[in-house]
C-alpha cells in the first residue's frame, strides 16, 4: 500500500469556453501528499486548486490522468474510501436558527454516526462553549470551524479545505490557522488549499505549488525556501564595519542603520572579521525568503490566461 494519501499522476481537465475555444484547468499535475501534518496546496485563484480538488472527490470529471486516495483509485473507488475522508469545499449548509450543537446533532443522525463524536469534534475546533449559540449569531471564522467539525464527526484520517479563510478578519484567520495546526499535530493528513502564501507558511511543513494548472514546484517547505547567503548584521560602528567587510571580500548593502551581508562563506567569518577589528556583533540573523518571494519567482514567466486555447 502506497504511504501517499493523496497521488494524482498527470491529471488534466478540459473545460469549453462559451466561444467554442478550449481552457486547460489543470495540466500534466502529479501531485503527492505524504501522510501526517498539513500540506499547502498553493496558487493564485484561478490556478486550478478547487477544480483539482473536485476531481478527487469525485464532483468533477478528469480529462486524462489517474488519482489515488490511501492507495485507491478514484473516482471508481472513492466509495470504498470516502468514509476516510473530510472535506470544506463550498459554504456549508447549516440551520441558521439551531445552534451549533443542534446542527452537527442533525447531521450525526442523518449520518448514523455516534453522537459522542459531536463533543470531540467541537472541542477540536475550539467551540466549546459556545455550541449553544444560534449558528446565525456565529461570526464567519466560528461558522468555518463548525464546518470543520462537521467533517470531523466521522473521525476521518484525511481533511481537505479548499480557501478556508476566505473573508476572514485577522481573528478568524488566526483561528482557521491554530485549528489546522492542532489537527496536522494530532496525525490527521491536512490539504490545505490556499492563496494567502504567508499564512500556509505558518503551518504547512510541506507544499506544492501550482500557477496556470501546472505544478510550479513541491516539497518540504524548508527545502523550498533553501539555505540563505544572505545576512542581516548590525554592529555599533556602522561605517567602519561596511569598510573592513569589503575589504575582506563581502557584498555588503546598507539597510537602515544595519547592513545586509551576502556571501557564499559561513556566517562565522562574519564573526572573524569583525571581531579581530574589535566590532561586536549587536545582531546576526539569516534572511532567508517567504513562500510568497518563492512563487512569485517561479510564476515570473507565467503568462496570463495561458492556460486558455482556441
Amino acid at each position: 500500500m502506497s504511504d501517499l494519501v493523496i497521488e494524482t499522476t498527470g491529471l488534466r481537465k478540459e473545460f469549453r469556453t462559451r466561444r467554442g475555444g478550449l481552457r486547460v484547468a489543470v495540466q500534466s499535475l502529479d501531485l503527492a501528499v505524504p501522510a501526517g501534518g498539513v500540506h499547502g496546496f498553493l496558487g493564485p485563484n484561478g490556478s486550478g486548486k478547487t477544480t483539482t480538488i473536485r476531481m478527487l472527490l469525485g464532483l468533477a470529471r478528469a480529462t486524462k490522468g489517474s488519482m489515488r486516495l490511501f492507495g485507491t483509485e478514484v473516482p471508481r473507488g472513492l466509495p470504498g474510501v470516502i468514509d476516510q475522508v473530510g472535506a470544506v469545499v463550498e459554504s456549508p449548509k447549516f440551520s441558521p436558527n439551531f445552534t451549533g450543537r443542534q446542527n452537527l446533532q442533525l447531521l450525526a443522525r442523518t449520518r448514523g454516526i455516534d453522537r459522542d463524536r459531536i463533543d470531540h469534534a467541537l472541542a477540536t475546533v475550539s467551540l466549546t462553549g459556545r455550541d449553544r449559540d444560534r449558528y446565525k449569531s456565529y461570526s464567519l471564522g466560528m461558522k468555518q470551524r463548525l464546518a470543520i467539525a462537521a467533517t470531523l464527526l466521522k473521525d476521518p484520517a484525511l481533511l481537505i479545505l479548499d480557501e478556508p479563510t476566505n473573508g476572514l478578519d485577522p481573528a478568524g484567520i488566526r483561528e482557521i490557522r491554530d485549528t489546522v495546526r492542532d489537527l496536522g499535530e494530532a496525525g490527521v493528513t491536512v490539504l490545505l488549499s490556499s492563496h494567502i502564501l504567508a499564512e500556509v507558511q505558518q503551518v504547512c511543513s510541506s507544499v506544492t505549488i501550482i500557477g496556470n494548472g501546472r505544478m510550479l514546484a513541491s516539497g518540504k517547505v524548508d527545502d523550498l525556501l533553501g539555505a540563505s547567503n544572505v545576512y542581516r548584521v548590525r554592529v555599533s560602528d556602522h561605517e567602519h564595519a561596511v569598510r573592513r567587510l569589503e575589504e575582506a571580500g563581502f557584498t555588503v548593502e546598507p539597510d537602515h542603520g544595519v547592513m545586509r551581508v551576502e556571501t557564499d562563506r559561513p556566517p562565522a567569518d562574519i564573526t572573524r572579521i569583525l571581531g579581530e577589528s574589535q566590532l561586536w556583533l549587536e545582531e546576526l540573523t539569516a534572511v532567508r525568503p517567504d513562500l510568497e518571494t518563492v512563487f512569485l519567482e517561479l510564476t515570473s514567466g507565467e503568462a496570463l490566461g495561458e492556460g486558455v486555447k482556441q
